[in-house]
């Protein structure tokens, strides 16, 4: 027995309901925008996050750069010239703008000074940060010796 299907009969089969559609309908364009616009807003939610992140991370190893130089400079200069009082400077160029408040007290006079340093970041979403060490006056000015009396 032999089967055979002439040109008609191919193309009623190739025209059944089933095969008729071709394309995308509007409701599956609507669906796929809607799905694509979630992921696209929550990727800029992400990248938003992690830029506002690397900003406050910039913005911290710059007041703390700050603050080390300062407290360094105060440490390393000779006690007699570290003077009391308060001073405020604005320091207002650069790419980290803030001001920087050293608070220099001598509680036992010629013998001990307590620094303290405030950096205060222009930016009002950024912290401020504050450093506190105490200066002691050297005993002799023989830096090796630990038992001899200053002169």
């Amino acid at each position: 027995m032999r089967i055979s299907l002439r040109k008609s009969d191919r193309t009623a089969a190739a025209m059944t309901p089933s095969n008729e559609r071709k394309g995308f309908s509007v409701v599956e364009v609507i669906v796929a925008m809607v799905l694509l616009a979630i992921a696209v807003s929550s990727l800029a939610a992400l990248t938003y996050s992690v830029s506002q992140s690397a900003m406050t991370a910039t913005a911290n190893a710059y007041r703390n750069g700050v603050l080390m130089q300062e407290v360094n400079r105060l440490e390393m200069s000779p006690y007699d010239s570290v003077p009391t009082g308060s001073t405020q400077i604005d320091v207002l160029t650069g790419p980290y703008q803030y001001r920087k408040l050293i608070n220099i007290a001598e509680p036992t006079p010629n013998l001990v000074k307590t620094v303290q340093i405030i950096i205060v970041p222009k930016n009002i979403k950024f912290k401020p940060d504050t450093a506190a060490f105490i200066r002691t006056k050297a005993r002799t000015s023989h830096v090796l010796c630990t038992d001899c009396v200053a002169q």
